[in-house]
C-alpha cells in the first residue's frame, strides 16, 4: 500500500531532485538500466540509486518487475513527471508543445478494431508525449493512404524491402451464424460442407484447412469474397455462409454469440501479422517504444 510522499519539517511536500525525475522518466521509457545510463551519461549504479532514492521520497514502488514494467502508482506518477518536465521545457514566448512526437501507424482494419484499439489506452497513458496518427492499410496488398513510420502487415512475412518482426500468429476454424447452422447443420464431418456456401478471402485460403482435415478439395471458386476479416465475419453473422476465421480476430463475434464454431479442429494460419519499418526508423525512440510495447502486449 502506498504511503504519502515525504514531508519537510514545515509540512510542505518534498520535491524530488530533478536528476531522479529525469532518470525515472528515461528508465520507464527505455526499460533498460544500461540504455538509461548511456542516455543520461551516468553509470548504471547511479541509475539504480536515483530510482531507489525517488521511491524512498515518494514512499511507493514505481517499478514492479525485473523488466522495469511500471506499477499502478508508477504509471500515474510517470504522467505527472512527464507533464512537469514538459512544462519546464516551455520558455516564455514559445508556442506549441515541445517534445511532442508524432508517430504515423498504418494498421489492417480488423487488427486495429479487435487487437489494437482496446489496448491503445495503455500505451497513451505511459507515453502521453507521443501523438499517434492511425490510418488503415489493405491486408496483403499493403496499400496505405500515406507514408507511415510503422506498418502492421498481414501476410507471409516476405518483405525484402523492409525490416520486420512477427507480432501475432493464430489458428483458423470455420464459423457460421447460429441461424445458418440450424438451417444447414449440424455437421459431424468436414466433408459435409461440400454443398454449402463457403465465404472466400485471400487472407485465409480454405485449402489450408481442407488439407489439415484430410480433404483434397480445391479452393472454392464461387461465393462472396472479402478482403477484410471483419467484413467477412459480419457477412457470416448475417447468414451468408461459412467463414474461415482466425480465432483472435473473430473473438468479438464468438463472444457475443453471433458466430459459432462448426468443428473442434483448429489449423495454423499460413499468414501472420508483422510490424514493418524502413531501416533507421527504430533510431527514433518513439518508434522503438511503440514496437516494444506492441510486441509485449499482443503476444
Amino acid at each position: 500500500m502506498s504511503t504519502s510522499p515525504t514531508m519537510t519539517s514545515s509540512g510542505a511536500r518534498r520535491i524530488p531532485p530533478i536528476q531522479c525525475l529525469l532518470t525515472f522518466e528515461a528508465l520507464a521509457r527505455l526499460r533498460s538500466v544500461t540504455l538509461t545510463a548511456d542516455e543520461l551519461c551516468v553509470t548504471p549504479s547511479a541509475v539504480s540509486h536515483r530510482v531507489k532514492q525517488l521511491e524512498q521520497i515518494l514512499g511507493t514502488q514505481l517499478f514492479g518487475r525485473a523488466d522495469f514494467s511500471l506499477t499502478t502508482d508508477g504509471i500515474a506518477y510517470l504522467a505527472h513527471v512527464r507533464e512537469g518536465l514538459g512544462a519546464l521545457q516551455r520558455f516564455p514566448g514559445m508556442t506549441g508543445t515541445p517534445g511532442k512526437r508524432r508517430l504515423k501507424l498504418a494498421v489492417t482494419p480488423t487488427f486495429a478494431r479487435v487487437i489494437l484499439i482496446p489496448r491503445l489506452r495503455q500505451f497513451i497513458e505511459v507515453y502521453p508525449e507521443i501523438d499517434l496518427a492511425l490510418q488503415i492499410s489493405i491486408p496483403l496488398l499493403d496499400v496505405v493512404a500515406e507514408d507511415a513510420d510503422l506498418t502492421v502487415r498481414f501476410g507471409t512475412g516476405h518483405y525484402a524491402d523492409l525490416e520486420h518482426t512477427e507480432i501475432a500468429r493464430d489458428v483458423v476454424t470455420p464459423l457460421a451464424s447460429p441461424a445458418w447452422l440450424r438451417e444447414h447443420g449440424p455437421f459431424e464431418r468436414p466433408d459435409e460442407l461440400e454443398l454449402n456456401t463457403l465465404l472466400r478471402s485471400p487472407l485465409e485460403p480454405w485449402r489450408t484447412w481442407f488439407s489439415a482435415v484430410g480433404l483434397d478439395w480445391p479452393e472454392p471458386r464461387e461465393g462472396s469474397q472479402f478482403n477484410d476479416v471483419g467484413l467477412m465475419c459480419d457477412a457470416a453473422a448475417a447468414g451468408m455462409g461459412v467463414a474461415l476465421v482466425r480465432l483472435k480476430l473473430g473473438a468479438p463475434w464468438i463472444e457475443n454469440g453471433t458466430l459459432v464454431r462448426l468443428f473442434d479442429t483448429d489449423v495454423p494460419s499460413p499468414h501472420a501479422h508483422y510490424l514493418c519499418w524502413r531501416t533507421g526508423t527504430m533510431d527514433r525512440w518513439e518508434c522503438a517504444a511503440f514496437a516494444e510495447w506492441l510486441h509485449k502486449t499482443v503476444i
